[in-house]
């Protein structure tokens, strides 16, 4: 078995320490209520991540062993369901202690004016790169999630969308039946939440979702693991294909 694992091109991920494994668990609100396949499933998928990737402090960042752990599981926690493949074609996380700044630039094709201005960031995904992260808010969405409101899962999110090559709301799904009915529902809601953010009235969903269509599939994301039952109730349809895909048939969470 030892000379196919290294054929295969790796060791098998080191398992990780009960005591540590069970007291960032006991800090993620809802964890309890897991199924045990489900806590098994996020268990080892956990320790592939910790093997696989590399989780890189910044800015004077200080991650514990208990802070590096937390934030993989959170960053496995959205694709608990779907497998490890899923969190393919990057390699790191970079965590900053708290939101960080960045430089933004936009080129107006119309005047030809370049514009610049600084930005505040809780989390950010690079196309090809890797997920940046606040540990401040790490930490808030694991122990006092806020509903509508969880970075981990927004840049993963991200990250599945960029499977198949393009950043569209759209990741890849198995056929192409759903993946039509996916645009179609996904575009309606969205016209929609445009059309009463441009009327002036205060919609359910929080209205960054309007900014284009793969950031509403990441702010969608977040309501169905922080608030599915307002998901379903403004966007029915969008609930219903974020349940299929995140939770496919046969899984038991």
């Amino acid at each position: 078995m030892k000379w196919l694992t290294r054929w295969l091109g790796g060791r098998p991920p080191a398992p990780i320490d009960s005591a540590l494994w069970h007291a960032q668990v006991s800090r993620i609100d809802g964890a309890e209520a897991l199924s045990p396949p489900g806590m098994r499933r996020w268990r080892e998928l956990t320790a592939r991540f910790l093997s696989d990737k590399a989780i890189t402090p910044a800015a004077g960042c200080e991650l514990s062993d208990g802070d590096r752990l937390l934030v993989a599981m959170l960053c496995c926690a959205p694709v608990r369901d779907l497998g490890y493949e899923w969190l393919r074609g990057w390699h790191e996380v970079i965590v900053y202690p708290g939101s960080f700044g960045v430089r933004r630039q936009h080129l107006d094709e119309d005047t030809g004016v370049l514009h610049e201005w600084d930005d505040e960031l809780a989390g950010e995904c690079w196309e090809q790169g890797p997920v940046i992260l606040s540990l401040e808010d790490c930490v808030q969405a694991a122990e006092a999630p806020e509903p509508g409101y969880q970075v981990v899962v927004h840049e993963i999110a991200h990250k599945l969308d960029l499977l198949d090559g393009r950043l569209d709301g759209v990741p890849p799904l198995p056929d192409a039946g759903w993946r039509r009915r996916w645009i179609a529902d996904f575009q309606h809601a969205f016209d929609a939440l445009q059309r009463e953010v441009d009327v002036g009235r205060e919609p359910r969903i929080d209205p960054y979702a309007c900014e284009s269509p793969d950031e509403f599939y990441a702010v969608v994301s977040e309501y169905h693991f922080t608030d599915p039952e307002l998901l379903a109730e403004a966007m029915p349809e969008v609930a219903e294909h974020l349940a299929r895909f995140y939770h496919p048939p046969g899984t038991d969470s």
